[in-house]
């Protein structure tokens, strides 16, 4: 049997720099890695949790044009309010880059310099679209038109948002420019480099064959780039752009590249590690070739990623390619977890028309365990999701208001009421009670299970499933009546109830982390440790400790509410 892994390193889809993410972008990668990296740290295990703003490419610099600002001055003020929104969510990394940064920089030059080194780089003459109104080549984000395929008439220059079909920017139909809306466009000669992704096929095709535990939707899509239609293609690697890292090989310049960039494809993934030496050289860390190099220790980490079903292709082809091709011992992912989309209340979420909920105004109207709840025990894992007013309310309701917190209300308040803010002394557990824990201790197994597995929908059913064996067992024991007959039972009663609440809080201390922490505080216990013992676990609290009513938990969500905020992000009508 193979040992458990200690070490885990893990990333999630670096977020681009263009804006505030919606929800749909948050449980499609950076949610559940929060999740999984909380976990691994509640078991004890050794966790570097990193992520990034993704800042180079077009999209930055288009945002940073409409908003009328230098691009790397809107880049800067974005990524602090992406780190402020992250931190705020309850994003628990342990570094949060950015791959404008030196060692990023640094990185990508090295990488582009030993794959040239291994042959796998070829510089080629291509036609590019030109702008002479612009006086600019224009990279395929700087071009749309409409598709080809499906008529859909705003289609990028990379790819159509209707159909999903990639595209290049002279297969659109009446092509203009996003800069400044010319049509005067015509195809010019211009040299770039390209990543010889094909020489890899092979050796990419038995690397993936071999992750049988990988999700299907990971390991399907990654099998259609490789062998639908043409195969896996070279990928250009290079871009007229004045934004980005420059070309160089290593540390020497690339003749005939002068003024290019990096295609933000190629730099971005190779963040994830810069973002370890970001780590280091912010203090926060030493020694971060430890996870990243085989050669410095990385042997025996578990390197897991997290990302929208969008981001697989090039997380398992481009990037696989790069770390492969440069023939040097860097740490390759282990486990892809991948995301369907989380989609609104019968559409999708909309940036320009403002549909749907962002992560700033969600935080705006309620705190973030509502969210983190909600979004990933609905998780999109199987297949898409929809996130509804009515669903997040009647779940919210119920899971955190009625079964979470009214649990801890209505125990606390009890024993208060009877015997103090203190664990009661008295009585013996009886049949119900080591029924109860015999429950418990196959229940804590089986979540543990499915959070190794990352099974988060199936984790979060079985954590309020926990939730409810404590209810049940109050409803049927009814302390409040046993105390008019037997003081003792109900205080025996009492005492096992009370120690629940740390149970529950440890438990569900990745998902509600400011709810599980109010609990600990209430009952006055800083780390309950893992319950690998649950006989143990829910002897905690000895008789005679004390404790204080903890704060409502969780208020439920009115129907005013939720009508007043479906209006409100119900986004233009047609």
């Amino acid at each position: 049997m193979t040992k458990p892994a200690t070490r885990h390193l893990i990333t999630s889809a670096i977020p681009y720099i263009n804006g505030i993410k919606h929800l749909g972008n948050l449980v499609g990668s950076q949610l559940p890695a929060d999740l999984y990296a909380r976990y691994q740290r509640g078991r004890g295990n050794e966790v570097l949790f990193l992520c990034a703003t993704d800042e180079h490419g077009t999209p930055a610099e288009l945002a940073a044009a409409k908003a009328g600002k230098p691009v790397a001055e809107y880049c800067a003020e974005m990524y602090a309010v992406q780190a402020d929104i992250a931190e705020r969510f309850g994003l628990s990394f342990d570094h949060f880059g950015r791959s404008s940064s030196e060692q990023n920089k640094s990185l990508t030059q090295h990488f582009a310099g030993a794959l040239a080194d291994q042959g796998l780089i070829e510089e080629v003459e291509q036609s590019q679209i030109y702008s002479e109104t612009d006086g600019r080549f224009l990279p395929d984000r700087y071009v749309e038109g409409t598709c080809p395929n499906c008529g859909f008439e705003d289609a990028r220059g990379d790819q159509c948002d209707n159909c999903t079909k990639q595209l290049d920017p002279e297969d659109l139909i009446n092509p203009r420019s996003t800069v400044s809306g010319a049509t005067d466009l015509e195809m010019r000669a211009t040299k770039h480099l390209m990543l010889r992704q094909s020489a890899m096929k092979d050796r990419l095709s038995d690397w993936i064959s071999s992750k049988s535990d990988w999700p299907v939707l990971t390991t399907s899509i990654a099998k259609k780039w490789l062998h639908d239609g043409d195969g896996l293609q070279d990928r250009g690697i290079t871009r007229d752009l004045s934004w980005g890292v420059p070309v160089k090989r290593g540390d020497a310049d690339w003749p005939g590249m002068e003024g290019k960039v990096f295609y933000v494809w190629f730099d971005a993934p190779i963040e994830y590690i810069a973002c370890g030496a970001e780590w280091v050289d912010a203090g926060k860390g030493t020694d971060w070739e430890r996870w990243w190099r085989t050669d410095k220790g990385a042997d025996d980490v578990r390197y897991t990623q997290f990302m929208g079903k969008d981001n697989v292709p090039f997380h398992t082809l481009s990037f696989p390619a790069t770390i492969m091709g440069s023939a040097e011992p860097w740490k390759l992912v282990d486990y892809i977890k991948s995301f369907n989309y989380l989609n609104y209340d019968g559409g999708q979420f909309s940036t320009s028309r403002g549909r749907g909920v962002f992560m700033d105004q969600a935080l705006e109207i309620l705190p973030a365990d509502y969210w983190r709840w909600w979004l990933l025990s609905h998780a999109p894992e199987t297949s898409d999701a929809e996130f509804t007013w009515e669903a997040f309310q009647t779940d919210v309701n119920k899971d955190l208001a009625d079964v979470l917190g009214n649990f801890v209300s209505r125990i606390t308040k009890f024993c208060r009421s009877k015997f103090t803010e203190a664990v009661p002394t008295g009585g013996e557990y009886g049949e119900p009670e080591h029924a109860l824990i015999a429950d418990l201790t196959t229940r804590v197994a089986r979540y543990a299970e499915l959070m190794d597995a990352m099974e988060v929908r199936k984790s979060a059913a079985e954590l309020r499933a926990i939730w409810a064996a404590g209810n049940e067992y109050l409803q049927a024991q009814a302390p409040w009546s046993t105390f008019k007959t037997d003081p003792d039972q109900a205080a025996a009663q009492t005492r096992l109830a009370l120690n629940l609440i740390p149970l529950y809080a440890t438990l569900a201390a990745p998902f509600i982390p400011d709810a599980a922490a109010k609990m600990l505080a209430g009952m006055k216990i800083e780390d309950a440790g893992w319950p690998d013992d649950v006989p143990a676990a829910v002897s905690q609290l000895p008789a005679g400790h004390v404790f204080e009513v903890p704060e409502v938990l969780f208020a439920k969500i009115t129907d005013e509410q939720r009508e007043e905020w479906a209006e409100r992000f119900a986004g233009k009508r047609d």
